[in-house]
């Protein structure tokens, strides 16, 4: 079933368009005042058991980019691409001057990075809806200088591996290249399509992970990343908003920076409105910058859509997103 809210936008009014959705599709309360994981709840003993029967050749795909100097990202929020910095070389083994007995030697690391800068979750403190946080809760009391005390990223660890369902809708709707242009925004429609065409396996149901590839992130790896990291960019219309909870879906991730279509689908000023509702409202865990493309085309081979997802947080305490190395299982 569709509701009005599935279908035209008032463009000069993101606010009230915003309340609306927000209003109507608003889970707090749904699994107590006390939770801390959102729709991630879905996933059950009985999903994860469905899941790992999807596994019938033993091929892993990773989802995740790089996680390098050469990344998407230009500074944007104190955003920058990982550091990685060696304090500990091959060199100082050879020459004998890090002090281990009988010859011993040893490389050591460390690395810097923003927890968002590639591929990642969007933890339920990351974004607030009027200064309240999932739940309803007062975003101060949520997220301090000590880091998210309510929902932090750590509450997930041991919680996000479910039945992944790649949805192509770049394949889909532009066979030719794959890839959607930037601005282009996925509605409802767009996804049952989607849906349809890729038939029985690609069905979406409660407890599912979705992973939408756009064709964006293939797009930015063959021409250079360009805006890729803030830009223009294909995404999911605010008007999906309704489909996301009608599905009871536990998350979703794109192959790109900001999961919704950028620019946003307002004449007047707007940022990211749909994670507005969707992650303080919904409680719904958001996935970026996922590598789709291997997983697009093995998908493709096989002519089946689901599979077994893992795409656990670092259990980071107090987090509002992660890093992730996400796997796909087939």
């Amino acid at each position: 079933m569709t509701t009005g809210l599935d279908d035209e936008i008032d463009r000069s009014d993101p606010e009230g368009e915003i309340s609306r959705r927000a209003s109507a599709y608003r889970n707090w309360g749904r699994w107590g005042e006390d939770d801390a994981l959102g729709t991630l709840n879905f996933i059950d003993d009985d999903k994860r058991v469905e899941a790992a029967g999807l596994v019938r050749h033993g091929r892993v795909v990773s989802l995740a980019q790089r996680f390098d100097t050469d990344g998407p990202q230009k500074g944007w929020r104190r955003r920058t691409n990982p550091v990685h910095t060696m304090t500990d070389t091959g060199v100082d083994a050879e020459r004998g001057n890090q002090g281990f007995p009988h010859g011993m030697g040893g490389a050591d690391d460390v690395i810097a990075m923003p927890l968002q800068c590639s591929t990642q979750w969007d933890g339920l403190g990351h974004i607030f809806d009027h200064g309240r946080a999932w739940n309803g809760r007062r975003a101060g009391d949520v997220v301090t200088s000590e880091g998210d005390l309510v929902t932090g990223i750590e509450h997930a660890a041991s919680v996000v591996v479910s039945r992944g369902v790649l949805l192509d809708v770049g394949r889909h709707l532009e066979p030719a290249t794959g890839e959607l242009p930037d601005g282009f925004a996925i509605t409802a429609a767009h996804l049952d399509d989607c849906i349809r065409a890729q038939g029985p396996s690609a069905a979406v149901g409660r407890g599912d992970i979705v992973l939408v590839r756009t064709g964006q992130y293939a797009r930015a790896r063959r021409e250079g990343w360009g805006d890729y990291a803030g830009g223009p960019a294909p995404g999911l219309s605010i008007t999906t908003a309704g489909w996301l909870h009608r599905s009871e879906i536990a998350a979703i991730a794109t192959d790109t920076w900001g999961f919704e279509v950028r620019p946003n689908e307002f004449d007047a000023p707007a940022f990211q409105p749909l994670h507005q509702i969707v992650i303080p409202n919904l409680g719904l865990t958001i996935g970026e910058m996922w590598n789709l493309d291997e997983l697009a085309d093995a998908c493709a081979e096989q002519s089946r859509w689901d599979f077994l997802l893992s795409a656990p947080p670092l259990p980071i305490t107090g987090a509002v997103g992660s890093p992730i190395n996400p796997v796909a299982l087939l």
